[in-house]
């Protein structure tokens, strides 16, 4: 099996780091996919075309369509940018699960449908951690440069086939406010890193390009974007980039990082319900060595009727919403996505009002679905 690395050449935040990662030893031209250029290292595959990355759907299925390859999972390199255009690095499961039939997601997909999420998750959210603390990039990295774990509001679009050869990571972008731009077939997680272009930090840039062989490296990035790699976040990102996909994926020689068919301790993997955009609480737990993470569940992917707001008659029926599809969904993908893992869910029990809390604990009961204690993760 391949795993599939996707880049394109109309997208600064996904050819320039494409391109560094491409500078490392191993590559070597692979086939033509439909006039999209290919490179091959071990089992990775990395694409590169001149599309939208929202525009080229189903590569997975037409790599192995043309290749006879089996697609394991799918790495889109592309930009995102927070509404608060904070600099950020985030890790996140993707799905709509909560909106209802009829709904336009923002980006495309099925709605009621999330992706299993990929089991790499939490070890290379951990990873990326060590990669700052390797390279002394903290303290800053940990100020400025914040690992955040959220779920995305987005979803890509859904195919005909086994979800379980539909899923990658999304490693994503930004410097200013743009218009979002994340899509494609076959992605089960997504990491984003945000920013604005004013966090400079000199010293940390030049502990980073003071190795000749990344210093070569970033040269090649900048030089196939259309802006200078100048500030701190520029640097870091590539960098980033480089060292996450090269160590997680095992092109350094070492072992892959975030292997569920190894996993020979923990079997429990967290369900997040409830919390901010960046689940802060959730994250408290997925940061310990050893934490396995499904799909995060954010408040505001879970609408949910306030009772007082209702007719008597209505009310009498339960707290409407979509939040129980979204958790059903949410609990089955991540089962799936684990096998032979045991799901529990971990609630942000403050983010709720009381109602909230007693409808969410109740519709659990009644799925089976059982409640986890930080403990139990680790």
């Amino acid at each position: 099996m391949v795993t599939l690395v996707v880049a394109t050449t109309v997208d600064p935040a996904s050819i320039g780091p494409a391109s560094a990662l491409l500078s490392m030893p191993g590559w070597h031209p692979g086939p033509s996919l439909q006039g999209i250029s290919s490179f091959v290292n071990k089992q990775v595959r990395l694409l590169k075309h001149d599309k939208s990355i929202v525009r080229e759907d189903h590569l997975d299925r037409r790599w192995e369509e043309a290749t006879d390859e089996v697609v394991d999972e799918v790495i889109f390199l592309s930009r995102h940018t927070a509404i608060s255009n904070r600099p950020a690095l985030t890790v996140h499961p993707i799905g709509v699960p909560h909106l209802r039939e009829g709904d336009v997601p923002p980006a495309g997909g099925k709605p009621g449908w999330a992706a299993p999420p990929n089991p790499r998750i939490g070890p290379w959210l951990r990873l990326l951690k060590t990669i700052a603390e390797s390279h002394n990039l903290t303290p800053e990295f940990e100020e400025h440069l914040r690992i955040k774990f959220k779920v995305k509001a987005w979803e890509l679009s859904s195919s005909s086939y086994s979800p379980m050869k539909s899923f990658g990571l999304f490693i994503t972008q930004a410097q200013k406010p743009i218009p979002v731009t994340c899509g494609g077939e076959g992605v089960r997680s997504t990491y984003h890193i945000g920013s604005n272009s004013s966090w400079a930090r000199d010293s940390i840039s030049h502990n980073v390009c003071g190795n000749w062989q990344y210093r070569r490296i970033l040269e090649e990035a900048g030089r196939c974007t259309s802006h200078c790699l100048s500030s701190f976040f520029d640097i870091f990102c590539v960098f980033t980039v480089i060292k996450l996909v090269w160590e997680g994926l095992g092109l350094g020689g070492g072992a892959a990082v975030g292997d569920w068919s190894r996993n020979t301790g923990q079997n429990k993997v967290l369900l997040g319900i409830g919390g901010g955009h960046y689940v802060p609480r959730h994250m408290d737990v997925v940061l310990k060595d050893g934490v396995w993470v499904g799909h995060l569940l954010s408040g505001y992917s879970l609408p949910m009727d306030d009772p007082g707001q209702m007719k008597a008659q209505e009310a009498m029926q339960g707290v409407g919403g979509t939040w129980k599809q979204a958790i059903k969904v949410s609990f089955e993908t991540t089962k799936e996505a684990f096998p032979g893992g045991e799901v529990l869910a971990h609630l942000d029990h403050k983010s709720f009002k009381s109602w909230q809390r007693t409808a969410i604990m109740g519709f659990l009961a009644d799925e089976g679905i059982q409640i986890g204690k930080p403990a139990d993760f680790c």
